[in-house]
């Protein structure tokens, strides 16, 4: 699938809206609701190392603030990571998901 090809079905659209109106209503809710608790469990970032979450922020920095044991890495794409190099992301998950 070409990247971008999920984005012309509107179901696909609708779920990304979904997670997008989530992060700033019921996810805000729940962190407030954890009073500043960092989840135990080890937590794997990744992103487009040439989209703007890498340039603008410190990613696993960031993630250090709700997670105690945080690792990740940028992927040579974009924003849309398991569309543009999905290989890699498998592998990189893999990888995580061996050693954690």
């Amino acid at each position: 699938m070409p990247v971008g090809d999920a984005y012309r079905d509107p179901a696909c659209v609708h779920a990304v809206c979904e997670d997008y109106r989530a992060s700033v209503t019921i996810d805000m809710e729940h962190t407030r609701e954890d009073n500043g608790k960092l989840v135990s469990q080890p937590l794997y970032a990744l992103w487009g190392g040439k989209g703007a979450v890498g340039e603008m922020f410190d990613v696993v920095g960031l993630w250090k603030t709700k997670a105690s044991d945080v690792q990740g890495q940028p992927l040579p794409c974009g924003h849309l990571i398991q569309e543009e190099v999905p290989e890699q992301l498998l592998a990189a998950l893999q990888g995580f998901l061996v050693t954690a």
